[in-house]
């Protein structure tokens, strides 16, 4: 069972961290694309109720299925993944309607991805219509190493879902919930 192990981290701004990326040897792994995320699930939130979700990613001309399990309660999120590409994402979204999985949420991102040699993780820093955030996806104990590292300690560690970071900033700002997607200026 392939897991992910990840905390975000909110970033007041950019440049201060890949200056500090790069001084810890951290070099762009994949260069910043904008990302559109669907959510899917039944009409009943079937997939919700297991703390499970299907994410549909699109990234310019490619496409990812991912399927996560339930997190397991720790200071890092940690749950089963799976993924794979998709050579049609509009037909990848029809088969799931067909099977009962419709768009449930809606999220865009700028994202652009670090790693450095010895890979052992990635750092990602996450462009999102809420703010900045950077990820850190890699084994426990190398997620607190470069946190610690990167200036931040284990009470700065977010593992909620971009869904749920939503909702918490809607709720903070009056706003009532829909997608979390760019305005048409950005």
């Amino acid at each position: 069972m392939p897991l992910e192990t990840e905390v975000k981290l909110r970033l007041a701004a950019i440049a201060p961290f890949e200056v500090r990326l790069k001084e810890l040897g951290f070099r762009v792994h994949a260069p910043r694309a904008f990302e559109s995320n669907v959510l899917l699930d039944t009409s009943s939130g079937l997939l919700r109720s297991a703390g499970q979700l299907i994410r549909l990613r699109r990234v310019g001309s490619r496409a990812v299925l991912t399927f996560k399990g339930p997190g397991q309660a720790s200071r890092h999120k940690s749950r089963e993944e799976v993924e794979c590409e998709v050579a049609d994402a509009d037909a990848m979204e029809n088969i799931l309607a067909r099977l009962g999985f419709n768009p449930v949420f809606r999220y865009e991102k700028y994202r652009t991805e670090y790693e450095r040699e010895p890979q052992q993780g990635i750092v990602t820093i996450d462009e999102t219509p809420i703010g900045l955030f950077a990820e850190l996806e890699g084994s426990p104990a190398w997620i607190d190493r470069t946190a610690k590292a990167l200036g931040f300690s284990e009470p700065e560690y977010i593992t909620k879902s971009y869904g749920r970071l939503y909702l918490e900033y809607c709720r903070d700002n009056g706003i009532e919930p829909a997608q979390m997607v760019f305005g048409p200026t950005v």
